[in-house]
């Protein structure tokens, strides 16, 4: 049952506050109405015995506290669903902002979701193929896998995203979809991507969702969710094998410190609300696959490191949750290698079940092992030439120096239309390993 109110006690930020209603709940949706008759929308994040707190997505500017209109609505925040979202751009609260109208959709479904049931969990198997060598050949990106990117301030990783967008697929002919969420970025970076994916004709399996910097921080909380309920749509309900890409989640984070700050929460770590990481953990459990159903959801989470620092309650909490991680180096940025994947301190944990015979070659895992021990002899190598002057070395110690060269600039370093088949990257690891056998 809908509930209409007049007047607000006070504002703080995207918060305000009501006297608590009879008869609403936790996380029902409010519509805000102003003077003018402009509506906001938001949701009830906080309910008091006297207090209602209400967190409203497109920011509190121009509210009157009394004269405006609450209105809470007797349910979740939902988000309208439809096959016609493939090739639609959307604000970072499910609305469309691409110029092509409303959706026309008969499901509504709360964007908060609920859990995979862990019986029900199918196991992850097949790959994705990306046409990146170090993530195909080194850190195999399984179907149903949670594999998050940790990057660094002015590192390419929107390039990387980009590109993964561009060259992702599948090898056995399933219909393939991208949700991609894009919180907090610049305008310059959302038309980057929205011309690139229409420039290369990939725009019609993606759909995008976009909360510029400009945008209320408060909706960014909003974006991985609406996104993440599009994915499941797509996947369980009409079968697609899904890709979902959420960039940044660091801003997500900011967001959802500034909220628990207004809200007056005990901080933890770096200012940090003390649920982050349940809180991480209610988005990336989302990917998967289900006994059942013929689609999947792959999430690639990506996160600017605050200080380079992979100890930050970011990337620490989001470690403890997904199944491997892919991390940008600056060392290998500065030196013109892109994309700069740091593969000693990336890896993916699912990979041994997604390669090998019947799904990439026999010898993929053999090949993939080789490489990590030669290219962590490399950095002792290096280590030791700094001491000793190159000249100097051993001819293995020599060997390991020009491999790590040739592999960083013949696999790592890759054109950025240069789209290699599985073959292709298994070819090239197994020519670069001849230099130190």
């Amino acid at each position: 049952m809908k509930v209409k109110y007049l007047g607000l006690e006070q504002i703080n930020g995207p918060l305000v506050f009501i006297k608590t209603p009879k008869d609403v709940s936790f996380e029902e949706q409010v519509q805000i109405t102003l003077k003018n008759g402009e509506t906001r929308v938001g949701n009830i994040l906080r309910l008091d015995k006297d207090i209602t707190t209400i967190q409203v997505y497109k920011g509190t500017d121009d509210i009157n506290i009394k004269s405006v209109q609450t209105e809470f609505m007797g349910e979740p925040l939902k988000l309208k669903l439809s096959p016609l979202m493939l090739g639609r751009i959307f604000d970072g609260a499910g609305n469309p902002i691409d110029g092509l109208g409303e959706i026309n959709a008969r499901i509504k479904r709360d964007i908060n979701s609920n859990p995979i049931n862990p019986i029900a969990r199918k196991y992850p198997r097949n790959y994705i193929h990306t046409g990146i060598s170090a993530i195909d050949g080194l850190m195999t990106i399984i179907r149903g896998q949670k594999i998050p990117i940790f990057s660094g301030s002015g590192l390419n990783h929107n390039e990387l995203a980009e590109r993964i967008i561009r060259q992702s697929n599948i090898t056995d002919g399933d219909k393939f979809a991208i949700v991609f969420g894009l919180m907090g970025a610049e305008f310059e970076t959302a038309e980057f991507y929205r011309k690139s994916f229409e420039e290369n004709g990939v725009l019609s399996k993606v759909v995008m969702f976009q909360n510029l910097s400009n945008d209320a921080s408060v909706e960014r909380i909003l974006t991985p969710k609406v996104a993440l309920t599009c994915a499941e749509y797509l996947a369980y309900d009409l079968g697609y094998q899904v890709l979902t890409v959420l960039t940044d989640m660091t801003s997500y984070a900011e967001a959802l410190r500034e909220v628990s700050t207004l809200k007056g929460e005990i901080p933890s770590r770096k200012g940090y609300p003390g649920y982050l990481y349940s809180d991480f953990a209610s988005i990336y459990e989302r990917a998967g696959m289900i006994e059942g159903r013929e689609g999947s959801i792959t999430q690639i989470p990506i996160l600017t490191m605050p200080n380079d620092d992979i100890a930050h309650p970011i990337p620490d909490l989001t470690g403890y949750i997904t199944e491997g991680q892919i991390v940008l180096g600056r060392d290998l940025y500065q030196k013109g290698i892109n994309p700069p994947i740091d593969i000693l301190q990336s890896l993916s944990r699912l990979m041994k079940d997604g390669i090998g015979e019947g799904y990439t070659r026999k010898n993929h895992a053999e090949l993939s092992n080789k490489i990590f021990s030669a290219y962590s002899k490399v950095q002792d190598a290096r280590a030791l030439a700094t001491v000793l002057g190159e000249a100097d070395l051993s001819e293995i110690d020599k060997k390991y120096i020009k491999f790590g060269e040739e592999f960083e600039n013949k696999f790592l370093n890759q054109g950025i239309y240069e789209n290699r088949s599985i073959d292709e990257t298994l070819d090239l690891m197994k020519e670069l390993l001849k230099i130190v056998e």
